[in-house]
């Protein structure tokens, strides 16, 4: 279940491989009050992993706080945050679901009720390529936890790919595809007190 515990360190969105080109760097108000308007979105990701594999499946966020990735096949993994906590389930797996503090994953960054990139120390990269922004985050009181790069093009703002350097020194790229904004999703969706069938499989 390597893949699975990468992406609690190294959770990630996007909302397309290719980027088109965007006017000017985006500033950091901007970019939070983008993350902050998002309170429900689903769709499609590609997941890169440090070793070179592929994972691909469904993502699920619910802001704040909640957020669930559901893996294709031959991956049998559904990861889901909510109540504060991140649960990792491997039907392959004969052992107990993983759990984490969501508040040691970068995730947290995003889920947060209040995102505030402006706010001391959190925000260690702040670049533009002439096509997208992107800036490097941590947790400004444990950066231990590692970072997360995320790139953005604006008119409108848009989120594009999600990068985690985690505290081992491993790397993750996720992207999405077709993300919907907005919409109804239940709570159900995030409930950490029982195992989880997929929605779409």
């Amino acid at each position: 279940m390597r893949f699975i515990t990468t992406t609690v360190l190294a959770i990630g969105l996007g909302l397309a491989a290719t980027i088109p080109a965007s006017a000017e760097k985006l500033a950091l108000n901007a970019i939070s009050a983008y993350l902050n308007a998002m309170k429900t979105a689903q769709g499609d990701f590609t997941q890169i992993n440090d070793d070179g594999s592929i994972s691909t499946g469904t993502i699920y966020i619910k802001r704040p706080g909640k957020v669930r990735f559901e893996y294709n096949a031959p991956d049998s993994g559904i990861v889901i945050a909510g109540s504060n906590t991140v649960v990792i389930y491997d039907k392959k797996s004969n052992q107990a679901a993983e759990t984490y503090p969501l508040s040691k994953t970068p995730l947290s960054i995003i889920l947060a009720a209040n995102v505030n990139l402006g706010q001391a120390k959190m925000v260690t990269g702040h670049g533009y390529d002439g096509t997208a922004t992107t800036i490097r985050a941590q947790d400004p009181s444990h950066p231990e936890y590692g970072n997360i790069e995320l790139k953005f093009t604006d008119n409108p703002v848009e989120l594009r790919q999600w990068v985690i350097n985690d505290s081992n020194g491993s790397q993750t790229t996720v992207v999405l595809g077709g993300l919907k904004v907005g919409g109804n999703l239940s709570n159900s969706l995030f409930d950490i007190t029982k195992t989880p069938s997929p929605v779409n499989r």
